[in-house]
């Protein structure tokens, strides 16, 4: 087994972008789905007064 404290610099920077991309992807999912969700329950729902 290798040891992941003696990898090379090339794989933790491979690491790194696979973590960025895969943050990125569910910031993304997460905009989507609350976008789709306002759009589908109506613009008023923001306008609403108790």
């Amino acid at each position: 087994m290798s040891d992941p404290n003696r990898e090379g610099d090339d794989f933790a920077k491979a690491r790194r972008g696979r973590n960025v991309a895969i943050a990125l992807g569910l910031v993304a999912f997460v905009i989507i789905v609350y976008a789709v969700s306002i759009i589908r329950m109506g613009g008023s729902v923001l306008e609403r007064t108790f």
